[in-house]
């Protein structure tokens, strides 16, 4: 059979009449008459060499070859209409899954998506968000945001922000901080990163005091927690910037620690689409005014070993 000149027609015909075991029900389906699917079926039964019906005294049959090509046909004319209805004003609107760790979702991301659906209004993005534990592939995500050193073994890294952290609480607890020194008789709230503190203090040249405050998985609870008073928090300063500006915490010092970075990954298996290549291509861009301009387009990064899952940063 020459491949380059498939039956349609009689291919479209056999499936909607393999799918209700009629005809009848096909021609209606098609919008055209019993005759009319009768002849494509026979002519596709010619041209393959074999019998896909077998004409029964009230109805139809598929044959053994019948059985196998039918499903086949209903999954690719299946496939071929969700492509088909992608196509809108001339435009292919296409799906871009991408999962976030959480903090980095409603710290950054948000506030920021709406530029790009206002560039890009073909593109749907679907938004799911993590603490930092991603299964690319099980998780049936196009890109993930990591938070971490950029190694994740056979996944391409893109470095977007790094995120060094602060000390951060609330007003009131701001007002009995004059001076680092003073935090070592504050609760001190900690993330599963333990050594953070540690580094802090021998940064700022203050001895370390016992630490053995509350520790959290996520920065988000994390900068709750110290919202409301429960102790000082350590936290990512670029992520927690609108609770700066309102009040809701404050940053008694500007004295940072440098922490890991986000990233933009994606399985290097993945072909990169369209999608995937506009959204990198914006974020980089927004990550580049954030730092000034310091992001590169030309910081792909190829890992071949190693993977480092840090918590929600």
């Amino acid at each position: 059979m020459d491949n380059s000149q498939l039956p349609l027609n009689a291919l479209r015909a056999f499936e909607a009449a393999a799918r209700h075991c009629s005809l009848t029900k096909a021609g209606l389906e098609l919008r055209v008459t019993q005759t009319a699917i009768s002849h494509q079926v026979k002519s596709l039964e010619e041209v393959l060499g074999v019998k896909l019906f077998r004409r029964l005294p009230r109805g139809l049959a598929l044959t053994d070859e019948g059985m196998s090509l039918a499903p086949i046909l209903t999954d690719a004319f299946r496939h071929l209409r969700t492509t088909l209805s992608q196509f809108e004003d001339g435009h292919f609107r296409e799906v871009l899954t991408v999962g976030a760790v959480n903090t980095f979702a409603t710290g950054w991301l948000l506030p920021k998506l709406q530029s790009f659906r206002d560039e890009h209004p073909y593109i749907d993005v679907r938004l799911m968000t993590n603490n930092n534990r991603v299964d690319l592939a099980g998780d049936g995500l196009d890109v993930a945001i990591r938070f971490g050193e950029g190694s994740w073994l056979g996944t391409e890294a893109v470095h977007l922000l790094d995120t060094p952290l602060a000390p951060m609480c609330s007003p009131m607890m701001a007002q009995a901080v004059g001076e680092p020194a003073d935090l070592r008789d504050c609760e001190l709230l900690r993330s599963y990163r333990l050594d953070e503190w540690k580094r802090w203090f021998e940064i700022v040249g203050v001895a370390t005091p016992p630490i053995r405050g509350l520790i959290f998985d996520s920065s988000l609870a994390l900068a709750q927690a110290a919202a409301q008073g429960a102790g000082v928090a350590l936290l990512p300063v670029k992520m927690f910037q609108r609770e700066l500006d309102v009040g809701r915490l404050v940053q008694p010092f500007e004295i940072e620690v440098p922490a890991g970075g986000y990233w933009l990954t994606w399985l290097k298996s993945r072909r990169e689409t369209g999608a995937m290549k506009a959204f990198r291509n914006w974020l980089l861009a927004q990550a580049g005014e954030a730092d000034g301009g310091s992001v590169s387009r030309d910081m792909d990064r190829e890992v071949t070993e190693g993977r480092y899952d840090a918590v929600d940063g």
